[in-house]
């Protein structure tokens, strides 16, 4: 699931519902960073993005701080961002029914870079490349486990477990950028968003990392203080690197109940919770986009949170950080939550997609053509 389907908006209208977001240090560029953002779930393989959203990457350097959580990043004011937009359809003048679109995306240095839908070559701009189409989803997850052991409060994970609808398409939106446009950045934090378009953009989702909103927020039955909200839409609504003051204390209560609970499943405590039930992982959740060393070298797996977890435990990071498509994130996701990282890996038995991501742009690996129906909701 990642941020599939998370919140009610993103299921009354999928097309701005963000599934994932990836940022890593380009594998075959030296000196760029590869930014991606899926979007549309369960995706036809005709599907097209919409002319009515605005496709955003924001990115802001980070500096550490000596903030008593131990997670210690600050972002700074500076912001780079990244705007993509589509124009209408437009339907092929040969009889058959198909349609091409084009999208345009503006660099940080204000030029127009212009690119066709599923042309695999992209844009290319000064210090920019792009591409967007239909590709093939690459999060791994054995969702219906992680939802049987919220459902039943015990670990569902088997030794082999199975991709939800495995072979499902999304639409992707990859942008390769030349680090020359983060002078004097080391760290970055990134966040993804869709925005309504037109002259008052409003938020409709942001993402940083997986799984945030649907197995640490979603569940309402832990949470003593506000068990009958439903509470993803506001979190979507707020900036991730300035959470406001509104909300904060139901989202605080969210996290601390339901951390706990994932830190309880293997009958022990590993997060030691505060006087008034604060969960020591709620700070890090909450400071929720990728954090990003784009000085290192691009490497397949091992790096997501490993920036943050060597700062908790005030040593140098090792890797660039972020995420990348082929890092089995949701095992190392699950044994933090459950034992902090102190007991053996909780894995969901899913340890790789079935069409992986490739060293080569645009990483995505191509669409299922045939992809499996989605389940009906009613």
């Amino acid at each position: 699931m990642s941020d599939h389907i998370s919140g009610p908006r993103a299921l009354s209208d999928p097309i701005a519902d963000i599934t994932d977001v990836y940022a890593f240090p380009s594998p075959e560029t030296p000196g760029r960073i590869v930014l991606v953002l899926n979007t549309l779930p369960m995706a036809g393989p005709d599907a097209l993005f919409s002319a009515g959203l605005l496709y955003r990457f924001r990115l802001r350097p980070l500096t550490p701080s000596n903030d008593a959580s131990g997670w210690g990043f600050v972002p700074g004011d500076e912001e780079v961002v990244l705007d993509c937009v589509f124009d209408t359809p437009e339907h092929v003048p040969d009889g058959s029914g198909d349609h091409t679109q084009r999208g345009t995306c503006v660099t940080p240095g204000g030029e127009q870079v212009s690119f066709l839908v599923n042309d695999e070559a992209g844009g290319e701009g000064r210090g920019l490349r792009v591409f967007a189409g239909v590709r093939w989803d690459p999060f791994i997850m054995d969702a219906r486990a992680a939802l049987a052991t919220i459902a039943t409060r015990k670990l569902a994970f088997t030794d082999h477990g199975s991709i939800f609808l495995d072979g499902k398409n999304v639409l992707g939106l990859v942008i390769e950028l030349d680090t020359g446009f983060l002078p004097g950045w080391e760290l970055v934090g990134v966040v993804a968003e869709t925005l309504t378009r037109g002259e008052f953009n409003v938020r409709i989702e942001r993402v940083g990392r997986p799984e945030v909103k649907n197995m640490m927020l979603a569940p309402k039955e832990f949470d003593p203080v506000n068990r009958d909200l439903e509470i993803r839409d506001l979190y979507n609504m707020e900036d991730a690197f300035h959470l406001g003051d509104s909300y904060a204390g139901a989202f605080r209560a969210r996290l601390d109940a339901n951390l706990a609970f994932w830190d309880g499943l293997d009958g022990t405590q590993d997060w030691p919770v505060g006087e008034d039930g604060s969960h020591p992982l709620t700070d890090l959740v909450l400071a929720d986009h990728l954090v990003l060393d784009v000085t290192k070298p691009y490497v397949e797996t091992g790096s997501f949170l490993e920036i943050e977890l060597a700062a908790r435990r005030g040593e140098p990071h090792a890797t660039c950080g972020g995420r990348t498509l082929n890092d089995d994130v949701m095992d190392t996701i699950f044994t933090q939550l459950v034992n902090a990282g102190r007991g053996p890996t909780i894995r969901d038995g899913v340890d790789g997609a079935t069409r992986p991501g490739t060293v080569a742009f645009p990483h995505l690996a191509p669409p299922n053509p045939d992809p499996p129906e989605p389940p009906e909701h009613h």
